[in-house]
Order: structure tokens, then C-alpha cells, then sequence
């Protein structure tokens, strides 16, 4: 039996006692009692398992390097293998492939969950299921910062695999995805409408594929956005490499003007690269990508209106939250008898807090890598700063279960009241006729009350966050650029002390090559 099942079996059990029996009014307010108390326990009781614990098998064996086993546990898996988790079932068989060192197979899941992205569009059944049940019932169709992973992770297979060609492809794809981000945000400096660590790797690419005006264009475009902000971008400070990278190519393609600009800008002084024999740009993976988790947040009606909401998490924390009720079709009437509702929200829990000491080493020579993605920051801020729209999403959500509640409540007794006075005989005596009028209010009030009660129960225990993401992505990706020999080249990474070592033919041009460090 899988969890979710558990907690299907779990939710038997609690609504059991009002199914299948006729009962009386005393019956009946026992029963509400019962279920009242059953409400008042901690609302974790009730939640699912987090879709990060329904993977622990396959994590603690990606974590230790059992790849073969981390492929059947995906393939034995329930939850990732449903319809609605496809994407991320492609992702993560891409990755775990491609962490063994099979690129081709790697390249064949990616590409297929490239095509889903591309392709998938919200349906109408999504968006009921995600607005009357709970968001991680729909289809799951990535982070905007997991899209660029998958085009900077198909780009360094289709390198490795020698198709510089169609990694040329993935850095226009970047371009695509770049462009779709700018336009969904405006490229707002508020928002994560830019990724300066594809541009970064797309300038890479270019240069690979011998088309020094386009890397040129990358660099500039990915050293732009950190001057924008300051230098720093989403917890990464502007490589140094990239500096010298953006200048060498405006220097390869003849724009002193540009070259002069930056060197301005950079507080910096371009030095030609007199090597002949090539160069390895060497990507390292490190870490575990944070693991979204549910965090659970009480709101209350406030002052001003019935439109304004306080929230407060179990941290305490609280904060105003206005609620444009017209737009999800709820009135006021309805919204002012709301006094209080609990609402799921996912929240990043961080795994590696900080990059380990790392060095490169080729032939005594000993190279410090750079940090380019910070994956711990980007996925964190994005959170945040989708924070407000995903609660009052759920807040939507939760009031539409509040009437559907109270909906329930009223069809419930006026069904009951029906059936009674239908079953009545005709009685002449007046004292009695009002004895049974009461008596039939009283079952109907109470058979309503144990059904609003029964659809509360279901919408507490389907309240949940999407805690759903692509876990198998690092923390941080740093990078080194290492010039190389003639012939054969044997590259030593330690990162605190374990030590993996890595052989590369030197040739003319860059070549690009990524490891896992853990």
C-alpha cells in the first residue's frame, strides 16, 4: 500500500461512524461532537505526505551514488509515475541518467520533458481540481528556473556526446525561454525575469561552436543583468571569469569600444590568453536543490471590510492580506459570515547552506572555481516573491470549499425536512402536528449539521501546498575555465577532501564538461 493510500484508508476511518445508518437527533449530535473534536486536533494530522517523502528512496540513493537503484525506484514509484507528475518523472530519469553517464538515455528524457513544457497547456480540469481540491492534484509543469537547468543540462550532454550542433539548438532555446521570462514580468528587477547563469553558459556555447559575435552577445547580456543589480544576482556574485570572457570576445570580434567600456565598468584590465592547445570550461554540481515543504497559515477577517484578511503562520508572524473577493465570484454576504480559515502554502527548506572548499588541479597548476548558480537563493526568493498570488490562490480555494460546506449544510436539511413531511400522516390534533414540525426541523438542522461537517472534514484533509519540484538539481553550480595541453590531460577536482579525477584530450577550441560533485 502506498502513503497515498494510507491516507485515503486514514480518511475512511474518520468519516465512518456517519456512513451507512439511519440515525436519530441524539445520534446525530453525538456524532457532531465527536467530529468536532476530531477537527480540533492539529491540522498535520490530516495532511498528506509531502511529495519529498514519498521519494526518500530514491533521494537517499542519488545522494550515495546507487544510480540503478534510484532508476527503479522511479520506475517502481505510484506518485511520479501518475499522469499529472509526468514532467517530473521525464526530469528526474534525465538527470539520474545522466549523473551515471549515460547522456544518451540522459538526453532522451530531458528532450521529452522539454516537449512537455512546450506542449502542455492548463486545462479545464486543472484548474477545478486546483481550485475545489488543492493545487498538487493538477499537472505539474515546472519552476521557470527549472526550465533553464534542463537547456544548460541537455547543452553539456550533447557536448560531451560531441554534437555541437544541437547544443547550438539549446542556446537559442535559451534565448526563447529568456524572452518568455522577460515578458512575463516585464522584465521586472522585482522579479526573477532574467536567469544571468543560462545567458552565461549560452555565451559558453556560442564560443564552443566557434560563433564569437553571439558569445559576445550572451556575456554581455549575462554581465549586464549583475551590473543591473548591483554586481550580486540572486546569491552570486559577478564571476570574474565572465568579465574576462565578455571582454576577450568584444576584443576576438573588434569592438574596442565595448572592450574599453567594460574594462571601465569591471574596474578591470582584459589579458589576452596565449594558450593554443584549447580550453575546458569544467562545470561542478554540488549539493541538494531545496525541498519545498508545507507550512500551514491561519487567516482571520480584519478590520476594514470583509475584503481584508490577517494571516498568521505557526511561526507567529503575521500581516494584512487584502482579498479581491468579486474576482473568484464570491459576495460579500457570503464572505462576511467567514470568520477564520487555515491554507497550505509550500516554503523552500534549504538542504546545503553553502558551497564546500573546492580547487582544480592540472599538471601543478591549481584553479579556484567560480560560483555561477545559486539555486538555494533563486528557488527561495521566487517563493517569496510569488508569495502573495499563491495565498490568495488558496484563499480562493478555501472559501470556495466554505460555501460548498454551507451549501451542503442547507440542500442536506431541506432534503431531510422533504422526506419527513412526506412521510407524515395526516394528524388532526394541532399539538401534535407542531410536536413532529419541531421534531422534523430538529433531524433536518442535525442531518445538515453532520453533512457541513463531513464536507469540513473532507476539505480539511484535502488541504494541501505543491510541495512537487525537480529535487535531483544541485544547491550551487560553480565553474573553472582550465587551458589544456596537447594531448592528454588529467584534472584533479578535491572539494573538501574527496578527490575525483577526470581525463580530457586537449584540442583546439573550448570544450565543455560538467561533474557531480555531491
Amino acid at each position: 500500500m502506498d502513503r497515498g493510500e494510507e491516507d485515503r484508508e486514514e480518511c475512511e476511518v474518520l468519516i465512518y461512524p456517519f456512513r451507512h445508518q439511519s440515525l436519530n437527533a441524539n445520534e446525530m449530535n453525538f456524532f457532531i461532537k465527536r467530529a468536532y473534536l476530531m477537527l480540533i486536533l492539529p491540522v498535520f494530522l490530516f495532511s498528506c505526505a509531502t511529495y519529498n517523502k514519498s521519494m526518500d528512496a530514491y533521494y537517499s540513493n542519488i545522494h550515495s551514488g546507487r544510480y540503478d537503484k534510484a532508476l527503479k525506484n522511479l520506475e517502481s514509484n505510484k506518485l511520479i509515475k501518475r499522469d499529472r507528475n509526468q514532467l517530473l518523472y521525464f526530469l528526474e530519469m534525465g538527470k539520474t541518467y545522466r549523473m551515471k553517464g549515460d547522456l544518451e538515455n540522459s538526453n532522451r528524457y530531458l528532450n521529452q520533458a522539454d516537449d512537455y513544457i512546450e506542449t502542455a497547456r492548463k486545462s479545464a480540469k486543472d484548474i477545478a481540481l486546483s481550485n475545489l481540491v488543492n493545487p498538487m492534484m493538477q499537472s505539474y509543469r515546472g519552476e521557470d528556473f527549472e526550465q533553464f537547468m534542463l537547456h544548460y543540462y541537455k547543452a553539456l550532454n550533447y557536448a560531451a556526446l560531441g554534437n555541437a550542433d544541437e547544443a547550438v539548438v539549446e542556446a537559442r532555446r535559451i534565448t526563447l525561454s529568456a524572452d518568455a521570462q522577460g515578458d512575463k514580468f516585464k522584465n521586472s528587477g522585482k522579479r526573477y525575469s532574467k536567469d544571468a547563469f543560462a545567458l552565461n553558459v549560452q555565451g559558453m556555447i556560442y564560443e564552443m561552436a566557434g560563433d564569437m559575435n553571439n558569445a559576445f552577445i550572451s556575456y554581455r547580456n549575462a554581465a549586464d543583468i549583475y551590473l543591473e543589480s548591483g554586481k550580486e544576482y540572486y546569491g552570486v556574485n559577478m564571476p570574474a571569469q565572465l568579465q574576462q570572457d565578455l571582454l576577450r570576445s568584444a576584443a576576438t570580434m573588434g569592438f574596442t569600444s565595448d572592450v574599453e567600456r567594460y574594462e571601465k565598468l569591471f574596474n578591470t584590465t582584459y589579458t589576452p590568453a596565449t594558450n593554443t592547445a584549447g580550453e575546458l570550461v569544467l562545470f561542478l554540481d554540488e549539493g541538494q536543490a531545496p525541498v519545498k515543504e508545507e507550512r500551514n497559515f491561519m487567516l482571520t477577517t480584519a478590520s476594514g471590510g470583509p475584503g481584508n484578511f490577517t494571516f498568521i503562520d505557526q511561526d507567529g508572524y503575521s500581516s494584512n492580506i487584502p482579498f479581491d473577493y468579486n474576482a473568484y465570484g464570491i459576495s460579500e454576504t457570503r464572505l462576511s459570515s467567514v470568520r477564520a480559515i487555515r491554507v497550505a502554502m509550500p516554503v523552500y527548506r534549504v538542504h546545503y547552506s553553502d558551497p564546500v572548499n573546492k580547487t582544480v588541479t592540472l599538471n601543478g597548476n591549481v584553479y579556484t572555481p567560480q560560483l555561477g548558480q545559486n539555486l538555494n537563493s533563486v528557488a527561495v526568493n521566487i517563493l517569496k516573491e510569488r508569495f502573495l498570488t499563491e495565498l490568495t490562490n488558496a484563499l480562493a480555494r478555501q472559501l470556495t470549499k466554505k460555501m460548498l460546506e454551507k451549501g451542503t449544510q442547507a440542500a442536506t436539511e431541506n432534503i431531510a425536512k422533504s422526506k419527513e413531511k412526506k412521510s407524515e400522516k395526516e394528524e388532526a390534533d394541532e399539538a401534535k402536528k407542531e410536536e413532529k414540525r419541531k421534531k422534523r426541523e430538529e433531524n433536518a438542522r442535525a442531518a445538515g449539521e453532520v453533512a457541513g461537517l463531513l464536507m469540513n472534514l473532507v476539505n480539511t484533509i484535502t488541504e494541501k501546498a505543491d510541495t512537487r519540484n525537480w529535487q535531483s538539481l544541485p544547491a550551487f553550480v560553480s565553474y573553472v575555465r582550465i587551458p589544456l595541453n596537447e594531448g592528454e590531460n588529467t584534472i584533479t577536482v578535491n572539494a573538501n577532501g574527496v578527490t575525483k579525477t577526470i581525463v580530457v584530450q586537449g584540442k583546439k577550441g573550448l570544450q565543455l564538461m560538467g561533474v557531480n560533485i555531491q
